[in-house]
């Protein structure tokens, strides 16, 4: 419980009246006492947009645009109750997606989660209450969410790295939407991994990780959004902040795109040994390769005849847990090579569309994004898009609505089409990405690359 003391000043006053007149019965002034509890937030949801978060219709703490695996600090409110929501931030609208009456109590904590699918009509508020210790500085306290819809139930071990599961006990056995209790352990490094129930088949390892003393961790089994076969991430939420910790063996996702437009279908290869892409032609687009995090000296060369190398020993660095597209780009006498980080989550309230200016020819450009293929009174959703190369100039992701719309590129400053897609239907939890290139062999006309959901 938490004081408020008597200002000094008044406590003089007291202490000198009771000096002056020391048969005075009447009982001391009474201690005001303000009692509190401490409320963390915390976006689980993978398929949910960025929200706010808010308190009896007022956003609460500055809680706004909170993406997926992002919580809060600790906050402390008082007493009493309260009516929690959640706010989705929609292209169409921000809409009041959740809503909780719930009692905060003194000296406790109350972890609000939202999780579930939006997709799938899953999406709640979970409210995960426990006490409020006074953690000492070699010590650290841990609670456990399984978050993870699609994650059957599991076992939850956390032990000395390199402990053999074997001779362990799992800490929890849980199932989706079940918590551990608040337990303290000594501050060190751990190793933390979930197995399905009753077996030892390990599908998520943490490796070594370190829980820092004198903490409060509320820590959320999630949905993965990363590259390789772990189910889930764990979101780490500690007094004042939060982090995210993959599977140790989390790798990063690369793929390419041959966009030259004279250039001869090509291989890429890493390091001189490893062949990432083979044959890859002009206009193609390959799936994602998982391949490990570090930096390479990559080769792009002629399919046909490897010693024709048109890119020697390009380097690139990969970041375990990112998703990458080289693109090869402008024309073979002068060919480059992009690298990209793309953002694969989908989000189910919005359609994701990224647009690439990749053509040598074309110039600068305007970039209309329209109900139809007429432009009359309309205005461009990007101007004066320039070809830049190494770096190509992008849109970034652009959240749409899902409908149907219709693209058009025209040379800046005009209405002139150069490129005008017919209409396109936009679905909810899709990601779009067009490429504007020049035509086979190079120069007009120009025509896309499409990928990712344009054509899956």
């Amino acid at each position: 419980m938490r004081y408020i003391k008597l200002l000094a000043a008044g406590v003089a006053v007291l202490s000198l009246s009771a000096c002056l007149d020391s048969d005075n019965d009447s009982p001391p002034f009474p201690e005001t006492v303000v009692t509190t509890g401490q409320v963390r937030v915390i976006h689980a949801s993978a398929d949910a947009p960025m929200v706010n978060i808010k308190v009896n219709g007022t956003v609460f703490n500055n809680l706004t645009n909170v993406d997926y695996q992002v919580a809060s600090g600790l906050i402390e409110v008082n007493r009493g109750t309260y009516t929690l929501g959640v706010e989705a931030i929609t292209p169409a609208g921000n809409a009041d997606v959740l809503s909780r009456i719930a009692s905060v109590d003194t000296d406790m904590n109350y972890n609000v989660v939202a999780l579930g699918s939006v997709a799938a009509g899953t999406l709640d508020m979970a409210i995960v209450p426990a006490s409020d210790p006074a953690v000492a500085d070699d010590m650290v306290a841990v609670q456990i969410l399984h978050g993870a819809p699609d994650v059957p139930m599991v076992d939850i071990y956390v032990t000395a790295p390199g402990t053999d599961l074997a001779a362990a006990q799992p800490l929890a056995t849980a199932s989706y939407l079940d918590s551990t209790g608040l337990v303290e352990v000594a501050s060190g490094d751990y190793q933390v991994r979930i197995t399905l129930a009753g077996t030892q088949t390990v599908a998520f390892d943490s490796g070594t990780v370190s829980l820092p003393g004198g903490e409060n961790l509320f820590i959320t089994a999630v949905p993965s959004i990363v590259p390789g076969d772990a189910p889930v991430q764990l979101l780490v939420a500690t007094t004042g902040a939060s982090f995210v910790i993959n599977d140790t063996n989390t790798q990063a996702a690369l793929r390419a795109i041959h966009a030259v437009a004279d250039a001869p279908a090509v291989d890429i290869i890493a390091n001189n040994a490893l062949t990432l892409f083979d044959g890859a032609p002009f206009l193609g687009v390959t799936d994602y390769a998982n391949v490990g995090a570090g930096t390479y000296l990559v080769d792009i060369a002629a399919d046909a005849d490897n010693s024709v190398v048109v890119v020697d020993d390009a380097s690139i660095t990969l970041e375990a847990g990112k998703f990458y597209t080289a693109i090869a780009h402008n024309d073979l006498a002068n060919i480059a090579v992009d690298l990209p980080m793309d953002m694969p989550r989908r989000v189910a309230t919005e359609a994701k569309v990224r647009i690439f200016h990749a053509s040598p020819a074309a110039g600068a450009v305007d970039i209309y994004v329209t109900a139809t293929n007429d432009l009359t009174g309309a205005s461009p959703a990007f101007t004066s898009v320039p070809f830049a190369s190494p770096d190509l100039a992008e849109t970034g992701y652009v959240s749409l609505a899902p409908g149907e719309y219709v693209v058009t590129v025209t040379p800046t400053g005009t209405t002139d089409v150069a490129l005008q897609t017919g209409t396109l239907s936009l679905m909810g939890g899709m990601i779009y990405t067009a490429l504007a290139v020049d035509g086979t062999g190079g120069g007009a006309p120009v025509q896309l690359i499409l990928a990712d959901d344009f054509v899956n």
